[in-house]
């Protein structure tokens, strides 16, 4: 049973707003069925999706890495609905559902450089145990991004984070 049902994107008059559904389904996150939930509040939702789509397909982070950010924070959120979608620009760049799995695993995984393991350990520990962030973690995390991509990732993890678990209060 959904809570909030999504609107037709088909029904829709807001072009500007069926546009950024467009760039939204062409990447693959989020689809349809959130934007037709947060189509019932045309300007929040075109301040979502621009945002959605900035945070997670623009910036200097890899997109790889945001993608498995992405995931890792779904399953934080215990949210089906994003856990189960998939960037295609992340997937086009080589991205892996192996990969997306070892993810959930990375401490110990050669696989991972240590600036992605920092990265996951950065979206970890907002969560888990943000009391673990502090000036000796920044500065560690400081070795391997630069300021701006600490603020970017922090910022994706927060935002994403955040849209996981409205999505799992609305549409259950």
């Amino acid at each position: 049973m959904i809570g909030i049902a999504p609107l037709p994107v088909d029904a829709l008059e807001d072009q500007e707003l069926r546009a950024l559904i467009a760039q939204a389904a062409a990447l693959g996150v989020p689809d349809e069925r959130f934007a037709g939930i947060v189509a019932r509040v045309p300007h929040y939702a075109k301040a979502l999706l621009r945002a959605m789509l900035l945070s997670h397909a623009g910036g200097s982070v890899d997109h790889r890495l945001k993608e498995m950010i992405r995931v890792q924070l779904a399953g934080f959120a215990r949210d089906p609905y994003f856990a189960s979608l998939r960037s295609t620009k992340a997937i086009g760049e080589g991205l892996t559902e192996e990969r997306i799995a070892a993810s959930n695993r990375y401490e110990n995984d050669d696989r991972f450089s240590e600036a992605e393991k920092w990265a996951l350990r950065y979206a970890e520990r907002m969560y888990l145990a943000p009391h673990e962030i502090d000036a000796a973690f920044y500065a560690e995390l400081k070795r391997h991004y630069t300021e701006a991509q600490i603020m970017e990732l922090g910022a994706f993890i927060a935002f994403h984070y955040g849209m996981q678990v409205f999505m799992r209060a609305v549409a259950r």
